[in-house]
């Protein structure tokens, strides 16, 4: 989870199908004792199991002409239609290999893959956290609430401002996580924050991830 934002923009990239391969279980979180019957809000219309359905990237316009930022690390992030401020840590690969998330403790915390790509930079930029812990709803419970049309801010180390524009909102299984189209370049700049999501279970967790899609519209 190491901080060092130092070195060349190279080093901060990352084969988007390696990435896809260490997501599928990377953010999955037990409920365990969370007192919670309806569990969090999933989005309207969930994916099929079968994830070849249409790249929701390709259902909308093509979005307003926006220079994309260089590289600086993620910061914080506001969601203001679920009241999401939160701070931003950076997170790689456990030893296993799987993304490591925002420790559990500090339900108010995200994480960006910082291997990946910067927020506001041309391509696909990740953000993660937990929906819940032992306490409660944490940092990223009601993402499956959000609409198409919502906004998404990313301060940057840089005190540079990137709003996303909300395009798609789905739940995809575990076992079909469709990689290459959560993580793929779309040619734009490009926003995924990602949660749990999906039914749960004591003995297994959730069995899929909420997905936010959303595109860069305006920088400041």
């Amino acid at each position: 989870m190491g901080q060092d934002h130092s070195g060349p923009e190279s080093r901060k990239r990352r084969p988007w199908g390696v990435l896809a391969l260490v997501m599928l279980t990377g953010i999955a979180m037990m409920r365990n004792g969370v007192d919670a019957p309806l569990g969090p809000p999933q989005p309207a219309s969930a994916a099929a199991p079968d994830s070849r359905q249409q790249d929701p990237a390709a259902l909308v316009a093509a979005p307003p002409s926006v220079e994309p930022l260089p590289f600086a690390p993620m910061a914080r992030v506001r969601i203001p239609e679920i009241k999401v401020d939160a701070p931003v840590m950076d997170v790689g690969l456990d030893r296993d290999g799987w993304i490591e998330p925002p420790s559990p403790q500090d339900p108010n915390m995200a994480g960006w893959y910082q291997n990946g790509i910067s927020p506001g930079q041309r391509g696909t930029s990740v953000v993660v956290g937990h929906v819940d812990n032992e306490a409660g709803p944490a940092v990223f419970y009601g993402l499956g609430s959000l609409k198409k049309g919502e906004h998404i801010e990313v301060t940057r180390f840089d005190d540079r401002v990137a709003v996303f524009e909300i395009y798609g909102v789905e739940v995809f299984s575990k076992n079909d996580f469709p990689g290459t189209r959560v993580y793929g370049d779309t040619g734009f700049p490009e926003l995924r924050v990602i949660t749990c999501g999906g039914g749960y279970s004591k003995a297994g967790g959730y069995d899929g991830n909420v997905v936010v899609f959303a595109r860069l519209i305006k920088t400041r």
